[in-house]
C-alpha cells in the first residue's frame, strides 16, 4: 500500500509541474518601455498578428493547429483562431516564432514558406516594433485551394 501512494504521489507531483510549465506558455508576454509608459504584449496577441500575417501570403490555405492533427489530416483554423497555430517562444533575448501552415497545391513550398517567413517578420516588426530572431514554418498539410 505504501509503494502505490509513493507512486501517486510522484503523478500528482509531475502533473503539478506540467500545469506550472503551461501556465507560465500561456501568460508569457514581452514587457516594452518607451518615452510614454509600460507596454505589455502577450504572447498571444503576438500569435494572432503573425496568424494573420501568413493567412495573407500566396500558397497559404490556412493555419493548422500545432497540437491537433486528426487521422493525418490537418484541419484548417478560422480566424479567430490563428494563435493556435503560433507558438511564441521566448529565450534570453530570443523571440522565436514557430507556424503551423497548410499550403496550396500546386505551389512550391519553399518559397511559400519563405514568403510566410518574411511577412511574418515584416508585420510584427512594423505594428509591434518587435524584432523577431527566427520565424519556424511547419507544413501540416497540403489542399486545393477553395476560392
Amino acid at each position: 500500500m505504501n509503494s502505490a501512494f509513493k507512486m501517486i504521489r510522484h503523478v500528482v507531483e509531475y502533473a503539478y509541474i506540467i500545469v506550472q510549465v503551461l501556465k507560465e506558455d500561456y501568460i508569457m508576454s514581452i514587457e516594452l518601455n518607451t518615452n510614454d509608459g509600460h507596454v505589455t504584449i502577450t504572447n498571444e496577441v503576438i500569435s494572432t498578428i503573425a496568424g494573420g500575417a501568413a493567412i495573407e501570403c500566396y500558397g497559404i490555405v490556412g493555419m493548422a493547429s500545432k497540437s491537433q492533427i486528426r487521422d493525418g489530416i490537418a484541419e484548417i483554423l478560422r480566424k479567430e483562431n490563428f494563435s493556435k497555430g503560433v507558438v511564441v517562444r521566448q529565450e534570453n533575448e530570443r523571440l522565436d516564432i514557430d507556424m503551423y501552415i497548410i499550403v496550396s497545391y500546386g505551389t512550391k513550398i519553399s518559397v511559400v514558406a519563405h514568403n510566410v517567413q518574411s511577412q511574418v517578420k515584416y508585420t510584427l516588426s512594423q505594428s509591434l516594433g518587435l524584432a523577431i530572431d527566427s520565424v519556424n514554418i511547419f507544413v501540416q498539410g497540403v489542399r486545393v485551394a477553395q476560392d
